[in-house]
């Protein structure tokens, strides 16, 4: 074996070695979640276990969930087509940034509660690129196929030039004939949350005080765009107990 193929072959073992391990930590943490331990704790404490890097602690935060709570958001996931003739709030960029990640093939995790989600932690940071009018695009036209009777895109303000996306949003709308707004706004969540018509988010806060959501994202990446970036951390029984003392 030539010492390129040996350096290689170590480092698969090595890629391997380290998802196994963050796949035995999601059942860690999902068993401390399912046993009311505190959130923030238990990622901390399984993160210092499995020697886990941010962006590692960072997938488990975005998708690993309490069975409780996962059950309650997947009862809420409505289907795609009924938003035929409905009116439909969007959470801009949580649903823009998701998008763009599966046309830029960064990662997504497909998580405990129905949801796909992003797990680059770009919404703060969140700057326009080329790929950004080809995910607005892909977003419009297929929103325009399920015929939505009006669609409004909610933008989070505080980020940089949100009023300027919102702006270039609408012209697309207006040209893609799809009835719609697209707006900047302070706090995008407070329209959100209690909206009469059927909303489209993978925000946790958002789901868990509404009754039925889509996961718009989540359909087009399945549908139009395919990952193969998507993580899907595995769900069972902590092969050992005794490793996290319960309460």
């Amino acid at each position: 074996m030539s010492l390129m193929n040996s350096a290689e072959g170590k480092s698969s073992l090595t890629r391997k070695a380290k998802f196994n391990d963050l796949q035995k930590a999601a059942v860690d943490f999902r068993y401390l979640l399912n046993r009311e331990y505190p959130r923030k704790a238990s990622l901390e404490i399984v993160g210092n276990r499995y020697g886990l890097t941010f962006d590692e602690r960072h997938l488990l935060h975005r998708g690993v969930f309490s069975d409780a709570d996962s059950e309650a958001r997947r009862k809420k996931i409505i289907s795609i087509k009924t938003i035929k003739s409905k009116d439909l709030a969007i959470d801009g960029h949580n649903v823009l940034i998701t998008v763009e990640a599966g046309l830029s093939g960064r990662p997504l995790i497909f998580a405990d509660d129905g949801f796909m989600r992003d797990i680059s932690g770009l919404s703060g940071s969140f700057r326009k690129t080329a790929v950004t009018e080809k995910a607005l695009q892909v977003i419009v036209t297929f929103l325009r196929k399920w015929k939505p009777h009006h669609v409004l895109f909610l933008f989070d303000a505080p980020i940089s030039k949100s009023g300027i996306l919102a702006q270039e949003l609408r012209g697309l709308l207006k040209k893609e004939g799809l009835p719609g707004d697209a707006l900047a706004v302070k706090v995008p969540e407070k329209t959100l949350i209690g909206f009469q018509g059927v909303i489209a988010t993978s925000d946790t806060a958002i789901i868990d005080r509404s009754e039925k959501v889509i996961d718009l994202a989540g359909d087009i990446i399945r549908t139009k765009i395919g990952s193969m970036s998507l993580l899907k951390l595995k769900r069972g029984r902590l092969i050992k107990r005794s490793r996290i003392r319960d309460k």
